[in-house]
């Protein structure tokens, strides 16, 4: 179904437009990003203007992590491909519906290389509100609908100039954008808060358990930089051991013995009675791979008792450690729910008086191991048997118990903003379609600022 018959009849005052006559109202364009014999792989350096790829759209954000970037002179020769904040960048192949917005801080970047840029100018389209138009689930399908391609959806300029849009007045648009946007930048500083905090622990494990900084220190007739009661209960001297120099004190130990190892298994999806309706989560690693903290609240299939009673690890306790076991191998999360699981994934229940977060934090520090552990002629996987044996330097209980202790703050935070970010995404989700059709009208009220009212009108459902 179009998209103007899933948004239905627009309220006085709003209209259609095609996206690219949006953009040529303003001045802009819909522009394909360089050809490839533009710019070539041996044009890509360690240092320079970033080029945004199709793996680097987000969720209506660039991410940077491993972003390319090209010399400043090739950018010069590239200047037509170049962003600045406002614009919109889409992938032309494979997830062709995800759209990202530039940010001030991403002016002068580059429309990379498999990318589209959508550019609306200085006309009756406020960029923000479109970036929030693109994203609403009816948009969409409409974009992957229309893309070319039976195995790859492709995007190119004529199919999306051809999107339809609906453009409210400016006012409007921005009071929309305003309440979006809200929402966004909480979830956005959440996000941020979460990667310091992921980054503290990580840190604090490090100089623990792979280090020894503390140790060392002691050794050394350094200060440990540590209260009295946590410096006392490291040792100030090394011992050899299989794994080379570890603290006095400390042992070395089969994983195995620092958690109860098990896996999953799937039962039969022709078996309706196993998953319709069913009340309990059930995880495959793909409910890891989308996560941005290791955190796991829900699942994207439940399964009933009755399938339940079919795998034989059972229902795992909140606090298990899970671990993709192939394709790839790595994914990690915590369960913050009970749950079960599919065969791919190596689940860890702590032992008695082990920190379920030094688990975690050993299984990422420790990748390279686990995948050289692992064997498989299609793709890597690492079994059970392989996995247990796996050697972890162990410190006394006392010493996980203070790890846990100090750890354990940061990571509540992490799991609380996971939960907030989580019923704000649900939120804006629900508001951003009855927005952008004008069944929710936003006006201007001073001196509150915003206020919405509802536009009551039959709903007209999409296909």
């Amino acid at each position: 179904m179009a998209v103007e018959q899933a948004v239905g009849a627009l309220p006085a005052g709003w209209k259609y437009l095609t996206l690219g006559e949006a953009c040529a109202l303003g001045g802009g364009e819909v522009q394909t990003g360089p050809f490839g014999s533009q710019l070539h792989a041996s044009d890509y350096v360690p240092d320079g203007v970033p080029s945004i790829m199709p793996q680097n759209i987000g969720d209506n954000r660039v991410v940077q992590d491993g972003i390319a970037r090209i010399a400043l002179q090739d950018a010069e020769r590239l200047a037509r491909y170049r962003v600045r904040p406002g614009d919109i960048v889409y992938s032309r192949r494979g997830d062709v519906e995800r759209r990202a917005l530039i940010r001030l801080q991403e002016d002068g970047w580059l429309c990379g290389t498999g990318c589209l840029r959508v550019r609306l100018g200085e006309g009756p389209v406020d960029p923000i509100y479109a970036s929030y138009y693109l994203g609403d689930p009816r948009v969409r399908e409409w974009v992957v609908r229309h893309a070319h391609g039976a195995t790859m959806p492709n995007l190119n300029t004529g199919i999306l100039s051809a999107l339809p849009f609906v453009v409210p007045p400016l006012h409007e648009q921005r009071a929309i954008a305003h309440i979006l946007g809200t929402l966004d930048d909480k979830i956005e500083l959440n996000r941020r808060m979460n990667e310091t905090l992921e980054a503290i622990a990580r840190a604090l494990f490090k100089s623990w358990f792979v280090d020894f900084d503390p140790v060392r220190a002691k050794s050394e007739g350094r200060d440990p930089g540590l209260p009295s009661h946590l410096a006392d209960l490291f040792p100030d001297s090394f011992e050899d051991s299989e794994l080379g120099e570890i603290p006095k004190g400390w042992r070395v130990a089969p994983i195995g013995e620092l958690a109860t190892i098990v896996g999953g298994t799937t039962p039969s999806t022709k078996e309706t009675a196993l998953w319709e309706n069913g009340r309990n989560y059930w995880a495959t690693p793909k409910d890891l791979s989308a996560l941005a903290t290791p955190v796991l609240l829900e699942t994207e299939r439940r399964i009933t008792d009755a399938g339940l009673a079919q795998i034989g690890s059972g229902l795992l306790p909140p606090g298990t450690v899970l671990l993709s076991s192939r394709a790839p191998i790595g994914y990690l999360a915590i369960a913050e729910v009970p749950l079960a699981i599919n065969q791919g994934f190596i689940a860890m229940r702590p032992a008695p008086g082990v920190s379920n977060l030094f688990l975690l934090y050993w299984a990422e520090w420790a990748q390279e191991e686990i995948v050289s552990r692992a064997n498989g002629s299609t793709f890597l996987e690492i079994s059970k048997s392989n996995f247990r044996p796996i050697p972890v330097v162990a410190p006394p209980q006392q010493i996980f118990e203070s790890f846990d202790q100090v750890a354990r703050p940061a990571y509540s935070r992490i799991v609380a903003n996971e939960r907030e970010t989580r019923t704000l995404a649900g939120l804006r989700e629900a508001l951003l379609p009855r927005l952008i059709s004008g069944e929710l009208r936003v006006t201007r009220a001073a001196p509150t600022g915003m206020v919405a009212t509802a536009r009551h009108r039959e709903t007209v459902g999409t296909a």
